[in-house]
């Protein structure tokens, strides 16, 4: 007779939206090492790679300030220097690929309804 040793209950574990945040934030910290995210955190790339996903669709946020809303910056190109003021803009582009440009001072919570709501268009 063998002795068998049980390591694991085999029940669920389960993630705190807020856990399952710091997680795939974490993943986007280190481009193409998700699997050693995964790893680190003792979850399958696969599921990473679906929280990933629910968190570029709104559907993991832990509470109405967090958020991931993909940036780029692009410098703006205009007329010659001090022609016009100078003024900061960046382009959000939401996942499903709708674009708005605002100005530095724009206001974060009205923009984050704006890209919600963009999102939920196809």
């Amino acid at each position: 007779m063998e002795r068998l040793e049980i390591i694991d209950n085999g029940r669920r574990r389960r993630f705190s939206k807020e856990k399952k945040l710091q997680i795939v934030a974490e993943s986007y910290l280190e481009p193409g090492l998700c699997a050693t995210t995964a790893r680190r955190h003792g979850i399958s790339r696969s599921q990473l790679y679906e929280w990933r996903r629910l968190a570029r669709a709104w559907q993991l946020e832990a509470s109405a300030d967090v958020g991931f809303i993909p940036a780029l910056l692009v410098p703006e190109i205009g007329p010659a220097a001090g022609a016009f003021p100078q003024t900061s803009r960046i382009e959000v582009v939401s996942a499903n690929g709708h674009r708005v440009i605002v100005d530095r001072d724009v206001d974060v919570e009205a923009l984050i309804r704006i890209m919600r709501g963009l999102e939920t268009l196809r």
